[in-house]
Protein backbone atom coordinates (compact mmCIF):
# COMPACT_ATOMS: atom_id res chain seq x y z
CA UNK A 1 0.00 0.00 0.00
CA UNK A 2 1.26 3.52 -0.81
CA UNK A 3 0.18 6.76 0.82
CA UNK A 4 -0.95 9.51 -1.58
CA UNK A 5 -0.09 12.95 -0.25
CA UNK A 6 -2.64 14.84 -2.38
CA UNK A 7 -5.43 17.12 -1.20
CA UNK A 8 -8.09 16.54 -3.85
CA UNK A 9 -10.23 19.38 -2.48
CA UNK A 10 -7.71 21.83 -3.99
CA UNK A 11 -7.76 20.33 -7.49
CA UNK A 12 -10.42 21.64 -9.87
CA UNK A 13 -12.62 19.07 -11.58
CA UNK A 14 -11.90 18.50 -15.27
CA UNK A 15 -14.48 19.39 -17.87
CA UNK A 16 -14.92 15.70 -18.60
CA UNK A 17 -15.07 16.10 -22.37
CA UNK A 18 -11.61 14.50 -22.68
CA UNK A 19 -10.91 16.03 -26.09
CA UNK A 20 -8.30 18.46 -27.28
CA UNK A 21 -9.24 21.33 -29.50
CA UNK A 22 -7.42 21.37 -32.86
CA UNK A 23 -4.37 23.59 -33.10
CA UNK A 24 -4.78 26.79 -35.13
CA UNK A 25 -4.05 26.59 -38.87
CA UNK A 26 -0.40 27.26 -39.68
CA UNK A 27 3.16 25.98 -39.75
CA UNK A 28 4.61 24.21 -36.70
CA UNK A 29 7.99 22.71 -35.85
CA UNK A 30 7.60 19.04 -35.06
CA UNK A 31 9.55 15.90 -34.35
CA UNK A 32 8.43 12.52 -35.60
CA UNK A 33 8.07 10.32 -32.54
CA UNK A 34 6.54 7.26 -34.18
CA UNK A 35 6.08 5.93 -37.71
CA UNK A 36 4.30 2.62 -38.12
CA UNK A 37 3.24 0.72 -41.23
CA UNK A 38 -0.40 -0.36 -41.01
CA UNK A 39 -2.97 -2.05 -43.22
CA UNK A 40 -6.00 -0.10 -44.45
CA UNK A 41 -9.42 -1.02 -43.00
CA UNK A 42 -10.33 -3.06 -46.08
CA UNK A 43 -6.96 -4.83 -46.03
CA UNK A 44 -6.10 -3.95 -49.63
CA UNK A 45 -3.62 -1.17 -48.91
CA UNK A 46 -1.02 0.19 -46.53
CA UNK A 47 -0.32 3.51 -44.87
CA UNK A 48 2.24 4.94 -42.48
CA UNK A 49 0.69 6.20 -39.24
CA UNK A 50 2.90 9.07 -38.02
CA UNK A 51 2.96 10.76 -34.63
CA UNK A 52 4.25 14.35 -34.72
CA UNK A 53 5.23 15.99 -31.41
CA UNK A 54 4.92 19.76 -31.72
CA UNK A 55 8.12 21.56 -30.64
CA UNK A 56 7.18 25.15 -31.48
CA UNK A 57 6.84 27.99 -32.02
CA UNK A 58 3.71 27.54 -29.88
CA UNK A 59 1.77 24.58 -28.46
CA UNK A 60 4.92 22.66 -27.51
CA UNK A 61 4.11 19.21 -26.25
CA UNK A 62 0.90 18.80 -28.24
CA UNK A 63 0.65 15.75 -30.48
CA UNK A 64 -0.74 15.51 -34.01
CA UNK A 65 -1.32 12.29 -35.89
CA UNK A 66 -1.22 11.85 -39.65
CA UNK A 67 -1.52 9.01 -42.12
CA UNK A 68 0.39 8.72 -45.38
CA UNK A 69 -0.97 6.28 -47.96
CA UNK A 70 1.70 4.26 -49.70
CA UNK A 71 -0.44 1.51 -51.23
CA UNK A 72 -4.11 2.05 -52.01
CA UNK A 73 -6.67 0.77 -54.48
CA UNK A 74 -7.38 4.42 -55.30
CA UNK A 75 -4.65 5.61 -57.67
CA UNK A 76 -5.15 9.22 -56.55
CA UNK A 77 -4.89 8.38 -52.82
CA UNK A 78 -1.72 6.37 -53.41
CA UNK A 79 -0.21 9.09 -55.61
CA UNK A 80 -0.94 11.82 -53.04
CA UNK A 81 0.48 9.68 -50.24
CA UNK A 82 3.68 8.90 -52.10
CA UNK A 83 4.17 12.59 -52.88
CA UNK A 84 3.67 13.37 -49.18
CA UNK A 85 6.19 10.69 -48.19
CA UNK A 86 8.68 12.14 -50.65
CA UNK A 87 8.11 15.63 -49.17
CA UNK A 88 8.72 14.22 -45.68
CA UNK A 89 11.87 12.45 -46.87
CA UNK A 90 13.23 15.64 -48.41
CA UNK A 91 12.29 17.75 -45.37
CA UNK A 92 14.20 15.34 -43.13
CA UNK A 93 17.21 15.23 -45.44
CA UNK A 94 16.91 11.49 -46.04
CA UNK A 95 18.49 10.31 -49.28
CA UNK A 96 17.12 6.81 -49.76
CA UNK A 97 14.11 5.91 -47.60
CA UNK A 98 13.73 2.18 -47.08
CA UNK A 99 12.36 1.82 -43.53
CA UNK A 100 9.84 3.73 -41.41
CA UNK A 101 12.42 3.76 -38.58
CA UNK A 102 14.43 6.28 -40.64
CA UNK A 103 11.64 8.82 -40.05
CA UNK A 104 11.61 8.49 -36.25
CA UNK A 105 13.47 11.28 -34.49
CA UNK A 106 13.44 13.53 -37.53
CA UNK A 107 12.59 17.23 -37.16
CA UNK A 108 10.62 19.15 -39.77
CA UNK A 109 7.97 21.81 -40.27
CA UNK A 110 4.37 20.68 -40.78
CA UNK A 111 1.46 22.75 -42.02
CA UNK A 112 -1.73 22.06 -40.14
CA UNK A 113 -5.27 22.64 -41.29
CA UNK A 114 -8.51 21.84 -39.49
CA UNK A 115 -10.85 19.11 -40.69
CA UNK A 116 -14.32 20.09 -39.53
CA UNK A 117 -16.34 17.84 -37.26
CA UNK A 118 -18.68 15.24 -38.75
CA UNK A 119 -21.38 13.05 -37.23
CA UNK A 120 -18.70 10.45 -36.47
CA UNK A 121 -15.64 12.54 -35.57
CA UNK A 122 -14.78 15.72 -33.67
CA UNK A 123 -12.90 18.50 -35.46
CA UNK A 124 -9.23 17.60 -35.81
CA UNK A 125 -5.97 18.70 -37.37
CA UNK A 126 -4.76 17.41 -40.71
CA UNK A 127 -1.15 17.63 -41.81
CA UNK A 128 -1.20 19.17 -45.29
CA UNK A 129 2.40 20.07 -46.12
CA UNK A 130 5.98 19.50 -45.04
CA UNK A 131 9.23 21.46 -45.24
CA UNK A 132 12.68 21.39 -43.71
CA UNK A 133 13.12 22.79 -40.24
CA UNK A 134 16.70 23.70 -41.03
CA UNK A 135 17.89 20.85 -38.77
CA UNK A 136 17.89 18.34 -41.62
CA UNK A 137 21.10 17.32 -43.31
CA UNK A 138 21.05 18.40 -46.96
CA UNK A 139 20.91 15.60 -49.47
CA UNK A 140 24.11 15.60 -51.47
CA UNK A 141 23.44 16.07 -55.13
CA UNK A 142 24.92 13.46 -57.37
CA UNK A 143 27.46 15.43 -59.36
CA UNK A 144 29.50 13.54 -61.89
CA UNK A 145 33.23 13.97 -61.60
CA UNK A 146 35.53 13.81 -64.56
CA UNK A 147 39.17 12.89 -64.39
CA UNK A 148 41.91 14.00 -66.73
CA UNK A 149 42.90 11.55 -69.43
CA UNK A 150 45.65 9.17 -68.34
CA UNK A 151 48.14 10.69 -70.81
CA UNK A 152 47.66 14.20 -69.41
CA UNK A 153 48.08 12.95 -65.85
CA UNK A 154 51.28 11.12 -66.65
CA UNK A 155 53.01 13.83 -68.69
CA UNK A 156 51.52 16.92 -67.07
CA UNK A 157 50.95 18.34 -70.57
CA UNK A 158 47.67 19.49 -72.09
CA UNK A 159 45.42 16.82 -73.62
CA UNK A 160 45.84 16.23 -77.38
CA UNK A 161 42.64 18.09 -78.34
CA UNK A 162 43.85 21.19 -76.51
CA UNK A 163 47.09 21.43 -78.52
CA UNK A 164 47.17 23.79 -81.50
Amino acid sequence: MAFLDINFDEIPQSSGDGEFKPLPVGWYSAKINKAELKATKDGTGQYIAIRYDITGPTHQGRVVFGNVNIKNKSFDAENIGRKQLNDIRLALGIGQLSDTDQLVGGSLQIKLEIKEATDQYAARNEVKAFKSSGDAMPIAASVPTFSKPAEAKATGSAPPWAKK
